[in-house]
């Protein structure tokens, strides 16, 4: 019992009780993404002793960052520690119980199926659709929940999924091959009766880049991060404990400046025959279609980056949102702009189409995580 005097307060909690909270500590969780989202939800798993958090992020700290991401600090933006390390370093800190481990690297349609083996939960941290298309095929092709969760300028919102064609829950395949007992059979059934659609359910495809807002163009208020995630958190550890009767499969919208809290009921949208995911199970996003390319231009100094879906891009207004960050050149057939992003300077070269080179770098990661934040892809 000595281990779980820590969370004796959370233990008080309906539907915790010990039994919850060994749940905790035997449940993996994978979370896409440290930084704004990310880093809060780390935290909050780690404090509630969810007993293995694997986290997977491309970037490093800057000092930007520092206004919303709670896991970091000055040393972290000084040194440039990959996100991912840094939060593993302050989660040791915070529960020595937890095991973190920790992927520096770009999650793809190559990698993520091998990040996601073994988890009970995927929770999305990432600023970007083509990610969050990714984790949503790996969700309904292997039956793992999906923890929905985004945030701009002062507004956020988030979503649960529960696969359909949910498998036996990864907490009894675990227990089955170390001879175990499984879960009790109402758990299992409760997770069939509590199973929603899934992301493509409500979004068919992800939007073209550059068409929609992010943290780096429109900025991002501290409160409304901290909410979503904590929000995103909430719902991991009802699911973690079988709490499903609890788990809001809303779409939930906060907006902090004009003080609005609205929850819309999407269950008629989901679960479509039609819907390529979880309707015809077909794995697009696994499969690359929605991938974006990227190459090196030797020589040059520069890597091209090319959308998966090529859309007519409104050149004039993407040069306003790029006004804050640097001299912004833009005509008809090209826009021309100089970058500074976590210290160092790019210049971004952007074609109607999505086509884009980012100039200052020959790494293809740092080139598309600058890709992202400024065009959001």
């Amino acid at each position: 019992m000595t281990e779980l005097n820590r969370y004796h307060r959370q233990m008080l909690l309906p539907g915790f009780g010990e039994d919850g909270q060994r749940r905790l500590l035997r449940a993996r969780v994978l979370i896409v993404g440290c930084g704004a989202l990310g880093s809060v939800i780390c935290d909050m798993l780690a404090r509630a002793g969810v007993g293995h958090l694997v986290i997977a992020d491309r970037d490093c700290v800057e000092l930007t960052n520092l206004q919303r991401q709670v896991l970091f600090d000055e040393s972290d933006a000084e040194a440039g520690l990959p996100k991912a390390e840094a939060a593993r370093r302050k989660l040791a800190s915070i529960n020595s119980q937890v095991r973190v481990d920790v992927i520096v690297d770009d999650v793809n349609h190559k990698n993520i199926e091998r990040l996601a083996e073994g988890c009970d939960v995927i929770v999305d941290g990432v600023d970007n659709f083509e990610t969050r298309f990714l984790i949503n095929d790996v969700s309904v092709k292997h039956g793992i929940p999906y923890v929905y969760g985004g945030a701009v300028g002062t507004t956020g919102m988030t979503c649960v999924f529960l696969p359909q064609h949910a498998p036996q829950s990864q907490e009894s395949q675990r227990a089955l091959r170390a001879g175990s007992p499984q879960r009790a059979p109402d758990a299992q059934t409760r997770s069939a009766l509590h199973a929603t659609g899934c992301l493509r359910c409500v979004f068919d495809e992800p939007p073209p880049p550059g068409t929609e807002p992010t943290c780096d163009t429109a900025g991002v208020l501290g409160p409304v991060v901290s909410i979503v995630a904590n929000h995103q958190a909430a719902e991991t550890l009802k699911i973690l404990t079988d709490n499903l009767d609890a788990v809001c499969t809303d779409i939930v919208h906060v907006d902090l400046w004009e003080n609005t809290h609205r929850r819309f009921d999407i269950s008629s949208a989901l679960a479509r025959a039609d819907c390529v995911c979880c309707g015809q199970r077909r794995f697009e996003c696994l499969d690359g279609k929605y991938a974006s390319s990227t190459t090196r231009l030797c020589g040059s100094g520069a890597v091209q980056i090319v959308p998966p879906t090529k859309h007519e891009l409104n050149l004039s207004v993407l040069a306003d949102r790029l006004q804050a960050h640097g001299d912004v050149k833009a005509n008809a057939f090209m826009l021309r702009a100089d970058i500074k992003d976590n210290g160092r300077s790019y210049e971004l070269t952007v074609f109607p189409d999505g086509r884009a080179f980012v100039h200052g770098t020959t790494d293809e990661t740092a080139a598309k995580s600058v890709y992202a934040k400024y065009l959001g892809i």
